[in-house]
């Protein structure tokens, strides 16, 4: 994999905003968060903390997933949002293509994770040490050999989307991490955090917002 750190140069595309909220579309290539090292400070905090200087973090998206991410405005709003991801109330939908025509049109993946030591950040089934993690499937389409799907995580683990899609046969196009071959050769990885549903932190009414698929 290349390392070379080279972020899309941008404007941040904010896709909602109130006084406890912020939503943007995060693009693929961009940290959520600086990584080790000045080269690696780039990132979505930053970039949204330059418009909103009192933003917070509440999750993350990996580098090369595009889509929607939430930043709290306030501390309370902060602790009611990362609750309601840590209680698994939050509602999450994705797009990706996979490698592959994928059969049947819905299914379950439900397969522990844990981090690949000897080759992290790699992430891997384990089923004496991984944490549980689940994930729902909709075939959208096949494409020229390919598959269009929307993928509903019940879990938020590392790379759960990414392994779980590699544990059925079909990885997701472009992924520099778990695709091998001409299923690697993408230009970017073909996942995008499409939809997020939960309640605002200030009355608890449901909210849900979306971020158009780029690919």
């Amino acid at each position: 994999m290349d390392d070379t750190y080279n972020p899309p140069d941008e404007p941040v595309r904010v896709i909602y905003h109130d006084q406890h909220l912020l939503l943007v579309d995060k693009p693929s290539g961009l940290l959520s968060v600086p990584g080790k090292g000045e080269h690696l400070a780039d990132c979505m905090i930053t970039r949204a903390q330059r418009i909103f200087p009192e933003a917070l973090l509440v999750h993350r998206l990996d580098r090369d997933t595009s889509g929607i991410m939430v930043f709290a405005l306030t501390r309370h709003a902060q602790r009611a949002l990362s609750l309601q991801f840590e209680e698994r109330r939050t509602k999450k939908v994705y797009v990706a293509r996979l490698w592959g025509e994928l059969t049947p049109k819905t299914g379950t993946v439900d397969l522990p994770l844990t981090v690949d030591w000897p080759n992290r950040p790699l992430q891997h089934v384990n089923h004496e040490t991984g944490r549980p993690a689940v994930t729902d499937w909709r075939v959208v389409r096949h494409e020229d050999g390919t598959t269009r799907v929307r993928l509903m995580p019940k879990t938020g683990r590392s790379h759960q989307l990414r392994v779980h899609m590699m544990s059925l046969g079909h990885p997701i196009l472009g992924d520099p991490f778990y695709a091998k071959g001409p299923a690697r050769d993408f230009p970017r990885l073909m996942l995008h955090a499409e939809s997020l549903r939960f309640n605002h932190p200030d009355g608890d009414r449901g909210l849900s917002f979306s971020a158009p698929c780029p690919f």
